[in-house]
């Protein structure tokens, strides 16, 4: 049968269905999880007689933690294989999940958190990289965006079994609830066959002859300075987000001393094409950074600029977490038919002109809020479904894992920068005006990156000989037949 009157979904086998599902559960429990700590602080800060820097950290925990989850865990995919990987990731997840259930004090939970940031970054790089690489080369884009949506997801329903949970039965039990569909992802994920890109590098012995990610930085030449500096990274992280040190004076040489740190690291790691892996976590961060103001500081704007009752600001929040949901579905057939690149600097220029509007009118249009909201995040934060497939065609197989796991993670730290920052400009004008600017200044920075290819010309301009010819494509390519 022509491939050209195969409906899409019949092209996707039922094991790459189940591959498929096994991974977005557990992406539905990253968002899960995120927002849980979030509306639980306050009854935990209680129970702990904690203060407010404590409290403050056992959120910080999560991002400390997570770029080296995302070195370890996709040092591992590329080693043993994706599936182990996932199994991995999950069990480090669940294992966290379940140690916030039954924390005695403030300890327990900070490690319990700093379990569930090293197993998040792992899920996201080990089954991003399993579904892509599971699913057609024409459909990788649908694998990816579909993938993203399970986060936007597990984040709206967590804030409706919030209101129902807790005060009933108290925070502990929101953790324990989410240690059920765990147990469905590890079942789902047992038995399924390595992704056949991966499979085919694996017999050519390609994985094999390449030295991980970890075995390059700590069984390597420079093992004991390396050693020194992931320590030395790790303390420096947890005093700056978890409020231990304030000024710009001691933060900034502290965060270029962490970006030093994690730039070295690529260069062991990818000798040859380290400005493409630098230039990706780049473009990571300034995603998180335009993406991640409205994100963490929305609520507070709506219930205090605004002066919204709580049952306003959670259904605006329905309909924000709800649009980011359905554009990264709508983003898989727009990275299909346009591709990767023109989709996503496309969907984000649309969303440009919605901030505007959100962010001046008045509690009086809370319902018009809600649904510009929804059409903004539709198009601004549903579009980063895409994220995975952009990073993914940067980087070989055999190092594929553990280089989407770690720029992905040390990006992600601009989600945890740019809230203080947008705080901090609230001081200077509105908080509306503040999240407004701050979204729209970076929403533009990462369109002209996108669209300009920042990484394929960064390595272009300091290293040509290892530009690859796959870099930088925007072609889906679709088979002309295939049997059914």
């Amino acid at each position: 049968m022509n491939a050209a009157i195969v409906p899409w979904y019949r092209e996707v086998s039922p094991t790459q269905w189940k591959s498929f599902w096994a991974a977005w559960l557990g992406y539905l429990l990253d968002g899960f999880d995120f927002v849980i700590i979030t509306l639980v602080l306050t009854e935990v800060a209680d129970e702990f007689d904690l203060n407010g820097v404590q409290a403050a950290t056992l959120i910080s925990a999560a991002f400390v933690s997570r770029w080296f989850g995302g070195l370890v865990l996709g040092a591992i995919a590329d080693t043993l294989g994706r599936r182990d990987a996932m199994v991995l990731a999950i069990v480090t997840f669940s294992l966290g999940s379940l140690l916030c259930a039954v924390s005695t004090g403030y300890v327990m939970m900070f490690a319990a958190r700093l379990l569930i940031g090293f197993g998040m970054a792992g899920e996201y790089s080990a089954s991003a990289t399993y579904v892509i690489e599971s699913w057609t080369q024409h459909l990788r884009n649908k694998a990816s965006a579909f993938l993203i949506s399970g986060f936007s997801i597990g984040g709206v329903l967590v804030a409706q079994v919030y209101r129902f949970v807790v005060p009933a039965w108290g925070w502990r039990a929101l953790f324990a609830i989410g240690l059920v569909p765990i147990v469905l992802a590890l079942w789902l994920r047992r038995g399924l066959p390595e992704p056949e890109d991966f499979r085919r590098a694996k017999d050519s012995g390609r994985v094999d002859a390449t030295s991980d990610m970890f075995t390059t930085l700590y069984r390597g030449p420079h093992r004991i300075l390396n050693v020194l500096l992931t320590l030395a990274t790790f303390a420096i992280l947890l005093a700056i987000f978890g409020g231990y040190v304030h000024g710009a004076a001691i933060i900034t040489p502290m965060s270029i001393f962490i970006t030093a740190v994690f730039v070295w690291f690529l260069v062991q790691f990818e000798p040859q094409r380290w400005p493409t892996a630098v230039a990706v976590t780049v473009v990571v961060f300034t995603v998180f950074f335009f993406a991640w103001p409205v994100t963490a500081l929305l609520p507070t704007y709506l219930k205090t600029d605004l002066g919204l009752w709580p049952g306003e600001v959670s259904d605006i929040l329905f309909w924000s977490g709800f649009g980011t949901a359905f554009g990264a579905i709508l983003a898989g057939f727009t990275g299909d038919r346009f591709g990767t690149t023109r989709a996503y600097w496309g969907s984000l220029l649309i969303s440009l002109p919605l901030l505007w509007p959100i962010f001046t009118l008045t509690s009086d249009h809370a319902l018009l809020i809600g649904l510009l909201l929804f059409v903004q995040q539709c198009f601004g934060a549903g579009v980063g479904g895409l994220v995975p497939k952009c990073m993914v065609s940067w980087f070989s197989i055999e190092k594929r894992a553990a280089a989407l796991g770690f720029t992905y993670n040390v990006g992600a730290l601009g989600g945890a920068v740019s809230p203080v920052v947008g705080a901090q400009l609230a001081g200077r004008m509105p908080l509306g005006s503040a999240l407004m600017t701050l979204s729209a200044t970076f929403t533009g920075v990462v369109i002209l990156l996108v669209a300009l290819k920042f990484p394929l010309r960064l390595q272009r301009l300091i290293r040509l000989s290892a530009v690859r010819p796959e870099d930088g494509s925007d072609i889906v390519t679709r088979a002309t037949s295939q049997a059914v």
